[in-house]
C-alpha cells in the first residue's frame, strides 16, 4: 500500500525549523515560523496565562470530556470579544477548534454541505495553509489581487476590481489584520467597500483573524470586521489563541457563524458539531480553559491587555529600529515599507535564490516567498540581520 505514496513536499515553513535546528553555526536567526520572541530570544509564557493555569490546576475537577462544540463559555468569550456592540451578537454562534487551521477545515466543511458549488477566493499571496485546507474540503479556490510588488502595499484598486466579479456562489476569505504574509493591510474604508461589494453582489464574507491585538491594538483590528458583521446578512470567522495569548501548542482557535437568524446559525452550529465528530471529535481543553479564565476574570484581563499592548509597541519598535538601522548605516531606504507593514510579518520583495543566500551565507531562516517574521528578531540580531539584508539586496 505505502510503496504507491510519492515523496512527500516538506512544508515550506515548518521544515524551516527542522533546518534551523539543525545548523550547526553560532551566528543564525529563525525568521521562518510565525512565533513571538521577546528580547531575549525565547517564546514566553504571558503572565496571564500562568496565574490563569494556577486557578485552573486549582480548581478543575475533572478530565472528562467537554462536548462536540469544546468549551461553551470560551465560545462565548471569543464571540465577545470579536463581535460586541454590533448586530450580529444576536444571530451568531461558535465552536471551539483545534487552532484556527482547524476552524478553517471546519468552516470548508460547512460550505462544501450547505452549498457544494463554492468557489472560495483567497488574496494573492496568502497565508500557505488556506488554500490546501480549502481544497480538501473539496472547494475550488481563486485567487484576487493584492499585494503590490513594487509599492510593498495593498493594490486596492486590483484588489476591489476582481472582487467586484464574485457572486452568490463566492465566499471572500479576507485577513481581519496583519496580512499573512505580506503585512499589508487593508484600510477601513477598504472594508467599507468590500461590504457594500458583499451586500449588492451576494458572495459571502469570510474573516480570518489570527493576530488581534497585534497590529493596531485590540479594538482597533476588529474594526472592519465588526462594521462587516453590522452590515453583512452572514459571514464566516475564524480566529486563533496562538499569537495573542500565547497559546502556540495548545491548539486553541475558534469557528463562528454569523447568519441572517438565530435559528440558522443554530442549525450551522449542529452541522458543524456533526463534521467535528467525524473529523477529530473534540477539540482540546487546557488552552479554551485558560482564555476563559483570563477573559472572565476583570483582573486577569487587564493583565492580558497590558502584555497584549506591550507585545504590539514591541513590533512596532523592532520594525522602526529595523528601518532605522538599514538608514543611517547604509543609507537606503528600499526597505522603509517595513516599518508601514502590520503584525509579525513582512515580505522583503527578494526571490528565492536571495532567500537562499540569506540562509545559507547568513544563517537567516526566511519564507522562500520573501516572508520574514519580524517577530522573531532580538534587539541585538538586528545589526547582523541589516547587514544581510543589503549584502543580498
Amino acid at each position: 500500500m505505502f510503496s504507491q505514496l510519492p515523496t512527500p513536499i516538506l512544508d515550506p515553513i515548518l521544515s524551516l525549523s527542522v533546518a534551523y535546528r539543525s545548523d550547526p553555526r553560532s551566528e543564525k536567526v529563525d525568521l521562518g515560523i510565525g512565533v513571538y520572541k521577546n528580547s531575549a530570544g525565547e517564546t514566553p509564557v504571558m503572565k496571564a496565562i500562568s496565574q490563569a493555569q494556577d486557578i485552573v490546576v486549582a480548581t478543575q475537577k475533572t478530565k472528562s470530556y467537554v462536548g462536540l462544540a469544546g468549551c461553551e463559555e470560551f465560545n462565548q468569550s471569543m464571540v465577545n470579544l470579536l463581535l460586541d456592540g454590533t448586530s450580529a451578537m444576536d444571530r451568531v454562534a461558535g465552536i471551539q477548534t483545534p487552532g484556527a487551521s482547524g476552524a478553517l477545515r471546519m468552516l470548508g466543511d460547512l460550505m462544501k454541505v450547505a452549498q457544494p458549488n463554492t468557489t472560495i477566493w483567497i488574496s494573492n499571496p496568502s497565508y500557505v495553509n488556506h488554500r490546501p485546507v480549502m481544497e480538501a474540503a473539496g472547494l475550488k479556490v481563486k485567487h484576487y489581487h493584492y499585494f503590490s510588488p513594487e509599492t510593498k502595499q495593498v493594490d486596492v484598486a486590483r484588489m476591489l476590481d476582481d472582487l467586484s466579479t464574485a457572486g452568490p456562489d463566492d465566499v471572500v476569505l479576507l485577513h481581519g489584520c496583519c496580512h499573512n504574509p505580506t503585512g499589508a493591510d487593508i484600510d477601513f474604508d477598504a472594508w467599507k467597500v468590500i461590504t457594500q461589494l458583499a451586500q449588492k453582489n451576494g458572495f459571502t464574507p469570510f474573516v480570518d483573524i489570527a493576530y488581534q491585538g497585534f497590529g493596531d491594538g485590540l479594538e482597533q483590528d476588529a474594526q472592519g470586521l465588526r462594521y462587516m458583521a453590522d452590515n453583512v446578512e452572514e459571514m464566516l470567522i475564524t480566529t486563533s489563541c496562538s499569537k495573542n495569548f500565547g497559546l502556540y501548542r495548545e491548539r486553541t482557535g475558534a469557528a463562528i457563524v454569523v447568519g441572517k437568524s438565530q435559528h440558522d446559525v443554530n442549525n450551522a452550529k449542529g452541522k458543524l458539531m456533526t463534521l467535528a465528530r467525524a473529523t477529530y471529535t473534540m477539540p482540546p481543553d487546557h488552552g479554551a480553559a485558560l482564555v476563559k479564565t483570563i477573559l472572565q476574570n476583570q483582573e486577569l484581563t487587564a493583565v492580558w491587555k497590558q502584555e497584549l499592548s506591550e507585545m504590539q509597541q514591541r513590533l512596532l519598535n523592532l520594525r522602526k529600529i529595523l528601518c532605522n538601522e538599514l538608514r543611517n548605516n547604509y543609507n537606503t531606504s528600499q526597505f522603509d515599507f517595513i516599518e508601514s507593514h502590520k503584525g509579525m510579518f513582512t515580505v522583503l520583495g527578494f526571490s528565492q535564490d536571495q532567500m537562499a543566500r540569506l540562509r545559507e551565507e547568513y544563517g537567516i531562516y526566511g519564507v522562500g516567498d520573501g516572508r520574514i517574521n519580524v517577530a522573531g528578531l532580538t534587539e541585538r540580531d538586528i545589526p547582523y540581520v541589516a547587514q544581510a539584508i543589503v549584502n543580498v539586496a
